[in-house]
């Protein structure tokens, strides 16, 4: 019986992480080959990405109305041409927009956009001045344990690694800092990107800037001994039951 109860422990230790630590996402194997990490040094502005929505203003007089509202009975007078409605970036990467219809917009910074729209325009309006924003541009954080994901919007068009982080709470207590993930679509090919944050060194990857859709996992601790005991505890109880009645039998039985 003894030899029973602890072959059942020694089954079960080595039956290892996969059901003590079944809550473990996005896992790497041994030997994994990750991606080269961006280069922090070059700030990177925010691209437009398919899924994004946009929205812009646009003003005639190379936005003219926005510094001199009191001459808008001149000759300079700016009028403002209000298209605040959401419109999406297809999978494409094209936008469909009022008069001008499907353009290529994916790939651009806000700026370079801007340029497009504002040339593509000038057929149509007088020297027209675009702003335009993207409302729905998010990250996802798991900052290393259970229940405590959280999506983040990326109101900054040069949002960093450490501030999505700072503004998902930090690290959690059971999370590795030595063990960040960020996960990145680029044409369609998932880049995988480690990244250690546990040492001043790591300021240099924790000021890479994100980009819309960016997943930053940070890996739980494996939690062996806890998780064995608690997996563990029913099985031991069921023998030690089983083991007493067995003994109980056999004293009645003499």
């Amino acid at each position: 019986m003894r030899k029973l109860l602890y072959l059942s422990v020694i089954l079960l230790f080595f039956s290892s992480c996969s059901w003590l630590n079944p809550s473990i996402m996005l896992k790497t194997g041994k030997g994994y080959q990750y991606s080269k990490n961006p280069d922090s040094s070059r700030v990177l502005d925010y691209k437009i990405s398919p899924n994004d929505v946009l929205n812009f203003n646009m003003y005639s007089n190379d936005g003219f109305k926005l510094i001199d509202i009191t001459s808008l009975n001149t000759a300079n007078a700016s009028y403002h041409i209000n298209v605040e409605l959401p419109y999406l970036v297809e999978s494409d990467g094209k936008v469909k927009l009022p008069i001008l219809g499907r353009k290529s917009l994916g790939g651009l910074t806000i700026r370079e956009a801007e340029l497009v729209l504002e040339e593509s325009y000038s057929s149509f309006y007088v020297k027209p001045f675009i702003e335009l924003n993207i409302t729905n541009k998010r990250v996802i954080v798991f900052p290393g344990s259970n229940g405590d994901a959280k999506v983040i919007p990326l109101v900054n068009n040069n949002t960093t690694l450490l501030e999505a982080i700072a503004l998902a709470g930090g690290i959690a207590e059971t999370g590795k800092a030595k063990m960040v993930k960020l996960i990145r679509n680029m044409d369609g090919k998932e880049l995988v990107f480690k990244m250690d944050l546990s040492t001043i060194q790591g300021l240099k990857d924790g000021t890479t800037v994100l980009q819309a859709n960016d997943i930053i996992y940070i890996e739980p601790r494996k939690k062996y001994a806890s998780k064995l005991l608690l997996e563990v505890a029913p099985i031991v109880s069921l023998l030690a039951s089983t083991f007493l009645l067995y003994t109980y039998s056999r004293a009645v039985g003499k």
